[in-house]
């Protein structure tokens, strides 16, 4: 881990220690697609769904994409992928309309620290911004715990769609207005 990510260090209170959320670039499509197809929770039999998956230049341009980065990542500003802002820690994207949180990965290493928590408060506070009073998540089956913990309500089932997904997924709706505080 970064010196920026400490166990015990709880973000969105206070002192962020070095972790900042920011629009997503263009220049991010890379990071964000490795992030993705590198994600622990996407092993097995799940692997299909992201094995070919890219976040491109135009999915960033075409929404609301934002990501969390170590700051003071040692290899901030070095020209290398990891410039702009240092180490990628996890990104959402936002959907206006319909209001739906379409992509929400944390890098393997980063979880437990906080990083979905804030990606999360995050997107509500997106979401109020643009006037959206709640917002749909069809969750990947083993992120629903994370889901439910951060105040998403179970709201039905999307069923498998195979070949793509061959799987029923969990689908919940985030309240974001001032009542979900």
């Amino acid at each position: 881990m970064g010196k920026g990510i400490r166990r015990g260090d709880v973000y969105g209170r206070g002192s962020a220690a070095g972790v900042v959320i920011r629009r997503a670039e263009g220049r991010d499509a890379a990071r964000l697609t490795r992030l993705v197809r590198g994600s622990g929770a996407y092993e097995g039999r799940y692997a299909a769904m992201v094995s070919g998956y890219r976040v491109g230049p135009d999915y960033i341009e075409a929404h609301r994409v934002f990501v969390a980065v170590e700051e003071d990542s040692p290899n901030a500003g070095s020209g290398g992928t990891e410039s702009r802002a240092g180490r990628v820690l996890g990104f959402y994207s936002l959907i206006a309309e319909p209001a739906e949180l379409d992509l929400m990965f944390v890098a393997d290493e980063a979880q437990g620290y906080g990083i979905g928590r804030r990606l999360v408060e995050h997107m509500r506070g997106e979401a109020r911004r643009i006037g959206v009073e709640s917002v749909r998540v069809v969750s990947h089956p083993p992120a629903e715990g994370f889901y439910r913990s951060m105040g998403a309500r179970p709201s039905g089932t999307v069923r498998a769609n195979p070949p793509a997904v061959m799987w029923d997924r969990p689908e919940f709706t985030f309240p974001v207005g001032e009542r979900a505080e």
